[in-house]
């Protein structure tokens, strides 16, 4: 506001103080798109390595992914030798324990059912665990802060119509 006229009291124009030199003096046409260029040479690199760096945390992803999938691969091996061959041969051992035990034929099928599903359960939890390492989160939360990838949320089905219900 240094460059323009001040009122006085008595309602007239004054020039602004010659000592008044806050105002940076505008640069040169040529410094201007200089600086411009610049500005712009800047903001491609920066493209560039924010480009860069999402690709390797793509890579990354992607090896990581491999890996949890072969993990979980051999887990789902694990589970199915375990499964098929020495639980076969326990099961039987446990109905003819619990049959010299006295307890009828259902009751120690029931009971070893029950221990092999406890097993299928445990074994099917390892390989979610693992499945899970495969879903590259780190890169689509990056693709997200960039706008490039946005996943639904529940604010995105509010704007959506509602079914409606039938009656019987």
């Amino acid at each position: 506001m240094s460059d323009q006229a001040q009122s006085t009291p008595d309602g007239g124009a004054t020039p602004p103080p010659d000592g008044d030199t806050g105002a940076r003096a505008a640069p040169r046409l040529d410094e201007s798109i200089r600086e411009v260029g610049q500005a712009g040479r800047a903001t491609v690199d920066s493209a560039k390595h924010t480009l860069r760096s999402l690709r390797r945390l793509a890579s990354f992803e992607f090896a990581l992914a491999r890996s949890a999938f072969g993990r979980a691969l051999a887990w789902s091996g694990v589970a199915i030798v375990f499964g098929a061959s020495a639980w076969l041969l326990l099961a039987g051992t446990l109905i003819a324990l619990m049959q010299r035990w006295g307890l009828s034929w259902f009751h120690s099928l029931l009971i070893t059912s029950l221990i092999s599903l406890a097993m299928t359960g445990y074994a099917i939890w390892r390989v979610s665990f693992f499945f899970r390492h495969t879903g590259m989160h780190a890169t689509r939360r990056q693709l997200a802060r960039l706008g490039l990838f946005d996943e639904p949320t529940d604010e995105d089905a509010e704007g959506q119509p509602e079914p409606t219900e039938r009656s019987p």
